[in-house]
């Protein structure tokens, strides 16, 4: 079983891995653990150590936390393979055994949000362009001018983009990451899945800079060609905040579009099992996501495609499939809705596993767009959805960067100018409802207003 293994080696270790002009491997950190197999190809990362308010419950995600990268205080992720009889394995590995060890934790795979069913195309990219009021975004100067978007999955190609939007595409190759063993330039990978994710986060930001990170494309024994580990999202997620943390204080602006998440859990813990990962707000991933926002990065997740009328083959939760990060009460999950308004089938209802009022918001999908698949395939799932959602956020860093506007504000402006469809208020089938735009701009001019 792979795993991720919290490690509290000597504080100069823990400084050494936090250097990016020093490489530490992994053998450095973890040596000599009994019955662990350790992974030399991923390069150890620092888990910060959450902070609470006094009195205040480090668990709970639902406080104010900050994130302490100490030294002294902070841990260190490896991975590794322990035997799938784990029991023995991680009763060996017990702080109170190895004062070293914090914790074994689920690695589990990942993979991206395809969609169920044949159904052509709803409307086209242009109709989701009107449905947004893009016009009205650019006449305000909200185009993407300046801010990174970050697309977490298979790798963008570029050129492909600029042709089906008929114009240039910002990408900032410099910031960009790739797993170990990843072949391929960034801007430069196979048409796929990454790139109708790039297509349609840049509809409504036409000028946002890409940052590729194609962490669906890693490699793992016996593994499909696109799906990857969680661990290398979370190396990806230590990357972009050395990015973010590079950006002056007063502009700083990252959002971070995930079309991806865990269908099964085979690969994890179960639920109550300290290691596990869908319902675990310790797991290493999830604390490192809130990190991430609490530093002022915007973090979008799909909701998944496990809705009951038309779930996909994969979905192999019984129940509340909206798991791990992609119920993070500090990420926007998004689900989806056509451009008629209407919920998809395949759309991931709530509650969802860290937060139960999942999914956050609905964002267009199953529209004719990048042609990623072909030319009559719909951009669709809630991957698609994701990033046109991501698109719009990065739409309004533009002029309202995280020092004028935080991650929670705004994902609190969002909710409460959405559109909504269903029942009166928050609901687990569109959540607070359809992003609105024309709602968003006129919250933006009063917020102006108050703080001129």
């Amino acid at each position: 079983m792979r795993v991720l293994l919290q490690l509290r080696p000597s504080p100069d270790v823990v400084a050494a891995v936090a250097d990016p002009a020093v490489s530490t491997p992994a053998a450095d950190v973890a040596d000599a653990l009994p019955g662990v197999v350790v992974d030399p190809s991923f390069t150890p990362v620092v888990a910060p150590r959450p902070v609470p308010a006094p009195g205040g419950d480090p668990l709970s995600l639902n406080q104010p936390l900050t994130f302490s990268f100490a030294a002294n205080e902070a841990s260190v992720l490896v991975r590794g393979e322990i035997s799938d009889d784990e029991i023995s394995t991680r009763i060996t590995l017990l702080p109170s055994l190895r004062p070293d060890v914090v914790g074994v934790f689920a690695d589990p795979v990942i993979e991206r949000g395809l969609t169920c069913g044949g159904t052509p195309p709803v409307g086209d990219w242009h109709d989701v362009e009107r449905l947004l009021n893009v016009a009205d975004l650019a006449r305000e100067g909200l185009d993407g001018s300046g801010v990174a978007l970050a697309v977490l999955d298979t790798g963008v190609n570029a050129a492909h983009v600029a042709r089906r939007l008929d114009r240039a595409v910002a990408l900032d190759e410099r910031h960009s990451w790739k797993p170990q063993g990843v072949r391929g330039r960034a801007g430069e990978f196979p048409v796929d899945h990454g790139s109708m994710c790039a297509f349609d986060a840049l509809i409504a930001a036409p000028n946002a800079s890409l940052i590729d990170v194609p962490v669906l494309l890693s490699r793992r024994p016996g593994g499909t060609a696109l799906d990857g580990l969680l661990s290398d999202a979370v190396a990806a997620f230590a990357h972009l905040r050395t990015v973010l943390e590079a950006q002056p204080a007063a502009s700083r602006s990252l959002v971070v579009s995930n079309s991806w998440g865990s269908f099964s859990p085979d690969w994890d813990f179960p639920a109550g099992h300290p290691g596990n990962y869908a319902d675990n707000p310790a797991h290493p991933f999830n604390l490192i996501v809130a990190s991430l926002e609490r530093a002022g990065a915007d973090v979008l997740f799909a909701a998944g495609n496990c809705g009951r009328d038309c779930p996909d083959g994969r979905c192999a939760y019984p129940g509340r499939p909206i798991t791990g990060a992609n119920s993070h009460p500090r990420v926007l999950s998004i689900g989806g809705v056509d451009v008629r308004g209407e919920r998809v089938g395949y759309s991931s209802q709530g509650p969802g596993r860290l937060s139960a009022r999942k999914p956050d918001l609905c964002a267009y999908t199953h529209f004719s767009g990048s042609a990623a698949f072909g030319a009559d395939e719909a951009d669709s799932g809630t991957s698609a959805a994701c990033p046109v959602a991501a698109g719009l956020v990065a739409a309004v860093r533009t002029r309202w960067p995280s020092s004028r506007l935080s991650p929670a504000q705004l994902r609190t402006l969002l909710r409460r100018t959405a559109d909504d469809h269903d029942a009166v208020g928050y609901d687990h089938d569109y959540g607070y409802g359809v992003v609105d735009t024309a709602g968003i701009l006129a919250s933006l001019r009063r917020r102006a207003r108050r703080v001129a």
